[in-house]
């Protein structure tokens, strides 16, 4: 099954608005570079979609949830397709489990994005916050991680795979 041609279009539509923003340039003999960069407007702000992009990404992990491996990695390409989305657009993080459910469902559909490392650092990360807040983070790796595809992409294993053993079932180095 392929994703929904309506919520393809509305995504690819945020990724071209934010291509522009993603792709310019960064003048890096500027000594005050970094500071400008922080400075400036977070790229969906400066873009003017933020609502826009926001309610995009939860339609895209309710569907992600809520459908089938046929959708899930029809899902999983249309934002490979969409990188400047997929950069860009996030949720804001609420330390609760539905709250971290949900950022490791982003995790699941990006599927591992660009690079597996960002990915792991980024989940070791986020479990310690989820963890500080008290949640039980392992019942919802387990979880997300039968969601999430079985392909080694980058030769570190699987989403799938990095899910497992970030909850404990597989040995890792990381944790």
């Amino acid at each position: 099954m392929e994703e929904p041609a309506e919520l393809a279009e509305w995504v690819a539509l945020i990724d071209a608005c934010l291509a522009p923003v993603a792709t310019r340039s960064v003048d890096l003999t500027d000594p005050d570079w970094v500071r400008k960069m922080q400075e400036a407007p977070h790229p969906l702000d400066e873009a003017g979609i933020r609502p826009e992009a926001e309610a995009a990404l939860r339609e895209v992990l309710t569907r992600y949830e809520e459908g089938d491996d046929g959708v899930r990695a029809a899902l999983r390409a249309l934002l490979e397709r969409c990188p400047h989305f997929t950069w860009a657009t996030t949720l804001p993080s609420e330390p609760t489990p539905q709250g971290f459910r949900l950022r490791l469902l982003h995790m699941s559909v990006e599927d591992q994005g660009p690079d597996t490392r960002d990915m792991m650092l980024t989940l070791h990360d986020l479990c310690g916050q989820a963890r500080d807040a008290g949640v039980d983070v392992r019942p919802l790796l387990l979880e997300v991680a039968e969601l999430s595809s079985d392909v080694d992409r980058y030769g570190m294993g699987s989403t799938r795979h990095i899910l497992l053993r970030a909850a404990g079932r597989e040995p890792c180095g990381l944790w």
